[in-house]
């Protein structure tokens, strides 16, 4: 390819941005999504409609999540929805559209129109890497809204998956005194592995009183109205699960 690639960056958080920014060193950069004042780079353009991107994008990079309904995309700093329909008509033939966690609807609408998908975030290095910066915000929430030291604290952590691990060094950190529950017993010398006690998910309603926070990481309701009965009234509970969650929310708000 003789011209410089297009680059559609549509949606996300600033790391989004950030990207574009960077892609636009060397690239043409249109961005979706974003609030002008938050562009810093006089190099990145803002389109004047997508009618005016029809069939000029080499690459379409959508964020992570690429969308919570399925319709459009994640948009937490634009002012109006993209719709992911939309989208796939500025792609020209043989481009390539880029997301995290793209679900088969999201997959099948750009597919059908004949363009090339990845999902970045079936990248292990990526969902690693991920899970650290949701580490650290699970401990700013406990450090908020504990009424205690998170040291010498009984932290219960559900899952031993990337971001359970990711969890358990900042927490031990701050001298928790942390247990790990799962169901395999790989998982659970794994934990006891990284300084941690450990607990079958069998046996969880037995010492569910004893912790002062729980978070949970296992995209499953392990934490059902019968659980959440058996925790201390003053237990912090955060789900960090991914859709649908683990906790049983709808009982815990009655």
């Amino acid at each position: 390819m003789d011209r410089k690639p297009v680059f559609l960056v549509v949606g996300g958080d600033l790391r989004q941005l950030y990207l574009a920014e960077s892609l636009a060193e060397d690239n043409a950069v249109y961005v979706l999504g974003f609030e002008r004042k938050l562009i810093t780079s006089d190099k990145v353009m803002l389109p004047d409609s997508l009618i005016s991107l029809h069939g000029k994008i080499d690459c379409l990079i959508l964020p992570l999540p690429a969308s919570e309904d399925g319709i459009s995309v994640q948009s937490p700093y634009g002012r109006s929805q993209t719709l992911l329909a939309d989208l796939a008509d500025t792609v020209r033939d043989g481009g390539m559209v880029f997301g995290g966690k793209l679900s088969d609807e999201v997959l099948r609408g750009f597919t059908s129109r004949g363009l090339d998908t990845a999902d970045y975030f079936h990248r292990e290095e990526l969902s690693v890497m991920n899970a650290v910066p949701t580490a650290e915000g699970a401990v700013q929430i406990a450090l908020e809204e504990l009424p205690i030291t998170l040291f010498g604290s009984k932290i219960l952590i559900l899952g031993m998956g990337r971001l359970a691990k990711a969890l358990i060094k900042p927490l031990l950190g701050f001298g928790a005194d942390v247990t790990v529950a799962a169901r395999k017993p790989s998982d659970l010398a794994w934990g006891r592995i990284f300084g941690c006690k450990a607990v079958s998910v069998s046996a969880l309603d037995d010492v569910l009183h004893e912790y002062d926070a729980v978070f949970n990481t296992v995209p499953a309701v392990l934490l059902d109205g019968k659980r959440l009965s058996l925790l201390r009234h003053d237990c912090l509970v955060t789900d960090l699960a991914s859709k649908p969650g683990g906790a049983d929310l709808a009982w815990g708000q009655k």
